[in-house]
Formats: C-alpha cells, structure tokens, sequence
C-alpha cells in the first residue's frame, strides 16, 4: 500500500462488487429517477385526468388515478423514487388529497433545480432559496385563503365535489357529495374550546356490489354482515342489550392431547352430558346478564345455538375484529374476553334490525355518535375506485371542518402563489434569489398540467391566468370544460387551504432532499437501481430516468 501511495494511485477500500456515482452524477442520477416517478402519475391530474391500470405480480388488476395508490401499488426498487413515494404518503396520511398535485410539484421543482445546477450554483445555495420559498407560499396561502363556517354546507358540499371530479365518484357525484357531508357533520364534536372536531374513529365506510352507486345510504350506526347462527332466532331486537365477546362460546379444549379409555357406553354418554352442561351453563350466563343480542368474533357451538335460540337471543359468529370494535365505539360497550365473569355491565343497550335485502344487521345505539357510509357499487373495481374518491372527500371535508380556511382551485391558487413568491425574489440577495424564482415557475406546473390533460394549449391557458391575476382577480382559474378562464371559487371549485399548504411544504421538503445527496455508494450494481446504463428505457431516454425504476413503465408493475 505504501508503494501504491508512492506512485500516486488511489486507495481502493470499497468491495469488488459497490459502486460509486460523486457528485454531478449523482445529482442528475437522483433528478431523474425521482422526475421520472412525478412525471408519471402527471396525467392523472384534475377533472380531465387519465387512469393507469396497475397489474401486481399475481395477476390482481387496479384501475385508479389515485396519486398516492398509484406510487404505492408500482414495483419501485429505486430508493431515489421512493423518496418521492413517501411525499405521496405524507401528503394523504396528513390532508387526505393533493398527492399527485405535491408530487407534480416536488418533480418540477428538481427539473428546475437542475437547470440552475448546470449554471454551477451550489445545492446548499438552491435548497436555502427553496426554503424561503416555501416558508413565503405557506404564508401567503394563509393570506389568500378565505374562511368559512365549518356549518356552511353549501361550502363544505364544493370541497367534496372538488375532491370527487375526475374520480370514479363523480358519475354520482350529486347523491355521494350531500352523503359525505352529512357523514361528517354526523361525527363532528365540539371541542372544549368552540371549535368543531370531526372523529373520523365513528365513520365506517362499508362496500357492497351488485347494485346502483346511486343507491349508496348512511346509516346512523354500524353493520354487521353476517346472518343469524339459528333459523328459529330473531331477526330483529327493537330494545336489544347487546353483549361483545371476543372468545368463542365452545368448550375449551385441552392444551396436551388426552386418551380416554371407557369401560361402557355409558362412561361416553356422561362424558358427552359434561360437555353440554358446560355449553348450557355459559348461554345461561349471557341470558343472566340481560343480553338478548350476541356478537361473538369467534366460533359459536352448534349446542350452544340450540341454547341460545330456546332462550330468544340473537347470536351471530365470527364477526370481523373491526366490526366488533367500531360497534362497541357506537353502543359504548365493553368487549368481553371471559365468558364466565360476564355481567350486565358488560351489555350494552342499542337497536339491531335486519335488513334481508341487503343481509345484514344494522346497529344503533342510543346516543346515535356513529355513522356507516354504505357504497354500492355494480361491480369490485367499481367499488374499490369509489371507495379510493370517497375517503379522500372525507378527508378534505374533514380538513375543512377543522382548519376553517378554502382556496379557489383550477390553478388558481398556484398561479397567485407564483406572482407572490415571484414579487418576493426581487427582494432577496445573492444566488437564493433564482432558486426563488424558479421555485415560483415550479408552482405554476399545476395549471399548466390541468391543460394539458384537458387537450388545451398549456402556454395561452397560463398568459391567460397571469393577465387576469395581474389584475387583482385572486380566484382566476381555468374550466377545463370550456377552456375560459373564471372565478373558480365562484364556480364551486374549492380546495382546503391545509391541503395546499402541506402540499407546498411536503414537495419542497423531498426536493431539497434529493439535491442534498452528492455521493451515492452502493453495495452492488448501481444499474439495477436506476443506472445510467439503463436510462434509455425511460420517456426521452433521459439517464436514470424510467429506466432508473427497472426500465420502463414495466419495470414498475
């Protein structure tokens, strides 16, 4: 080794197998492996976006234009995209919509990060200008934003059908908009403070195929979808005191195996007679405590039906866990785990009914805080897709109830953001300067995505939106319908401002940090995670770029 330094060469310390990218090229890897997840979930965007059908590796299909189930069901294996991933994540876990808007903005926000790396500005120089950016859009927000009565429906009811256009949800979007909001205001509690917090912990969504999504209901309580253990049991228990139970109502067995040897039949006889003493004994203990109606999660005896049937009680097995637990939110009951110490404390009072339609059972309790969303739907991917828009309605809906505060959508929003943020880097020094500006041409992705998708010209639609912002008009927004630019809010398109604001912040976080990273060492090749040998599989061919997720769209899936 000495006489290697002697000469001049360079010390090997990493295996035969890593690899290593410095610097530049690793700053471009990175750029393009994350633009190339952005770009592709951009057409997914607004009223007028396109699906993706996802196929997983067991032949199961998805067909959604959800942003944040997109980019979790594709194969990914690049962990520069999967940075990206998690903004998706982030953004539905904290504002419940907005994923593919936060995406689109943090994949434009590296391509023009890109552009001031090759005029040799340094990353820490671009990251700080995106921070401050960031910190004057959030800021704005909070001044354009309008605030609204968490009571307002006619608001509300703009925010749902917002979120449902350009989703599965918006071929009923008239019946599903009034449900979600009255699903909300169902679970809304008024903190100690006076402000309104919706408990989303009492708002079930239940599927079901085979009919219209028109025909969707809410229910004031939860479902049970199951039947009766026995025929002869009622059906429907108008006074019901309901008990919950999470063990089986069967004779335990041994935890050693046992061999029994009988000198007579009739030692088998008083063998068997234990046995349904044991199972008589514990119904007569459920009917002691009053109960007349049984949820148990797990198995019930086929003596123990007879017995529980001569006794009048409803029992139904193996109800899901989640079932069992939101029905014991709505009754305010207690979950019994021990069948013998069961006493009425543990019996709830409520309604059960049956509907024979639908087969199932409806559970109210008496204070009614508790609500079922049932979505029907013709057929599973029908379903699955409308339960994908629905949540996010909630979500949105939610949001708004708690924060107070709207925005005009269609762009409108993003367009006055970026002649704010724009203003604002005229006042700031030195090389942050162009990272501001540019973080403002980033913003501007939106609208010019949302006519793109709508078959518009993306460059008149955007002079359009800037002139009209020029003048003072805040809520200009583009119709993609028409393809006139209007008063959005006016219009009834309306987003929540904590949406936008996490929306702005999550992009500008993952695009700060992708450009931190200057020095990728990897244990194997670093070609099978985004390579530039295999860039030429992705749109462009762009190095790193599709290819970096395993060459192409199919790579992915």
């Amino acid at each position: 080794m000495s006489q290697q330094r002697m000469q001049g060469q360079p010390m090997i310390i990493l295996g035969d197998d890593s690899q290593r990218m410095k610097d530049k090229d690793a700053q471009s890897h990175n750029i393009s492996a994350a633009r190339a997840v952005a770009e592709s979930v951009r057409s997914t965007l607004g009223p007028k976006g396109m699906d993706k059908m996802l196929v997983d590796s067991l032949g199961d299909v998805t067909v959604t234009n959800d942003g944040v189930t997109i980019l979790t069901e594709m194969d990914i294996d690049n962990p520069t995209a999967e940075m990206i991933v998690e903004v998706a994540e982030a953004q539905e876990d904290e504002a419940g919509d907005g994923t593919t808007t936060a995406v689109a903005i943090a994949g434009e926000l590296l391509k023009n990060a890109e552009d001031l790396l090759e005029q040799d500005i340094h990353p820490t120089s671009i990251i700080r200008g995106f921070n401050m950016a960031s910190k004057k859009a959030k800021d704005e927000i909070g001044e354009i934003a309008t605030s609204v009565d968490p009571s307002d429906e006619e608001i509300l009811k703009s925010v749902a059908e917002t979120s449902m256009t350009g989703k599965g949800a918006e071929l009923n979007k008239d019946v599903l908009v009034d449900l979600v909001v009255e699903a909300i205001q169902a679970v809304t509690i008024e903190a100690e403070d006076g402000s309104h917090v919706p408990d989303l912990e009492f708002l079930k969504l239940h599927t079901q195929t085979g009919r219209s999504v028109s025909e969707s209901d809410l229910l004031t309580g939860g479902i049970i979808d199951k039947d009766a253990v026995h025929s002869d049991m009622p059906s429907t228990v108008d006074d019901a005191n309901v008990l919950l139970l999470d063990t089986p109502i069967e004779v335990e067995e041994t935890e050693t195996d046992a061999q029994l040897n009988l000198d007579s039949p009739d030692q088998l006889q008083d063998f068997i007679e234990q046995e349904e003493e044991r199972l008589k004994e514990m119904v007569q203990t459920i009917a002691d405590s009053g109960a007349n109606v049984v949820f148990c999660q797990k198995g019930i005896d086929d003596m123990a039906q007879h017995y529980l049937a001569k006794e009048g009680i409803l029992a139904v097995r193996r109800v899901k866990k989640s079932d069992i637990e939101f029905v014991s939110e709505i009754l305010g009951a207690r979950i019994a785990s021990d069948i013998d110490s069961v006493t009425s404390e543990d019996v709830a009072s409520g309604s059960v009914r049956r509907d024979e339609d639908d087969e199932m059972f409806y559970v109210e309790g008496e204070d009614g805080h508790g609500a079922t969303l049932l979505l029907r739907g013709s057929t599973n991917h029908v379903v699955d897709e409308l339960e994908r828009g629905i949540n996010d309605a909630l979500d949105v809906v939610a949001s708004t109830v708690a924060d107070g505060r709207v925005l005009a959508g269609g762009g409108a929003t993003e367009v006055e953001l970026a002649g704010r943020v724009r203003d604002y880097a005229d006042s700031v020094s030195g090389r942050e300067q162009l990272a501001v500006e540019a973080f403002a041409d980033s913003l501007e992705l939106v609208p010019r995505v949302l006519a793109e998708n709508a078959g518009l010209d993306s460059i008149d639609t955007l002079v359009d939106l800037r002139a009209a912002h020029e003048n003072g008009d805040e809520h200009a927004g583009l119709n993609v319908y028409s393809g006139d630019v209007v008063d959005t809010f006016e219009a009834g398109v309306v987003e929540p401002a904590h949406a936008k604001e996490q929306a702005v912040s999550s992009a500008s976080e993952a695009a700060n940090l992708v450009m931190k990273i200057d020095d990728i060492i990897a244990a194997g090749d670093l070609s099978t995670a985004g390579g530039e040998e295999e860039g030429a599989g992705g749109p462009g061919g762009a190095p790193g770029g599709m290819g970096g997720m395993g060459g192409g769209m199919g790579g992915m899936m």
